[in-house]
């Protein structure tokens, strides 16, 4: 079996080198994850990310057997950075996400015809409702096998695809993600937003 990270123990909390300390979760340089689409807690529904080093960083554990509104994204230590939950306007639904610091997003699937037949998109509109289309936007866009998140002038953030394996020719399951995060981009607020989209499209 490939090992989704390395077996390592909870490493203590210690300051982030290299990184602003305001703001621990910026990127300085590109930076990759591994989302294993699973909680570590027995029969939870949820996910783990890990660093490319091993160590854990986010979790997502939901300990409702039953349908749920609202979910969270917490660090390793169960801190909670983001709050996210569910919307739902007539058949339509979207989820919309908030932290402490005040950032908030609202996430919603496009309905405008896309121009290939091989991709959607879903729109992330910042700021409290998400529906004044003059607010500050991102965007995700499905191709797939992989998806990737934009700012409104189109520059990529952050690509998230099947993780691939080069180890004797194993292959990692179809749970088991890869998140690659461009220079200067907060990666929680990154990770709220897959959390979001994976939720609207019942994949957590």
């Amino acid at each position: 079996m490939v090992k989704i990270h390395p077996d390592k123990a909870l490493i203590p909390r210690v300051s982030v080198a290299g990184k602003d300390k305001a703001s621990p979760f910026l990127t300085t340089e590109k930076e990759t994850f591994t989302i294993w689409m699973r909680s570590l807690v027995f029969h939870t529904k949820g996910c783990t990310v890990f660093d490319s080093k091993g160590n854990l960083i986010y979790r997502v554990d939901n300990y409702s057997s039953k349908s749920f509104t609202e979910v969270y994204l917490m660090d390793l230590y169960g801190e909670i950075l983001f709050t996210l939950h569910q919307k739902k306007s007539g058949i339509f639904k979207s989820w919309e996400g908030y932290n402490s610091s005040g950032t908030r997003f609202h996430l919603r699937k496009s309905f405008k015809i896309s121009p290939t037949c091989s991709s959607s998109s879903y729109k992330v509109v910042m700021g409290p409702g998400g529906s004044d289309d003059k607010q500050s936007c991102y965007r995700i866009v499905n191709r797939g096998s992989k998806f990737t998140i934009e700012d409104g002038s189109g520059r990529l953030m952050a690509e998230v695809k099947k993780k691939q394996s080069n180890v004797n020719g194993l292959e990692f399951g179809e749970d088991v993600l890869t998140m690659v995060v461009e220079p200067q981009v907060d990666h929680s607020f990154i990770m709220g937003i897959v959390i979001a989209y994976s939720l609207l499209r019942c994949k957590l």
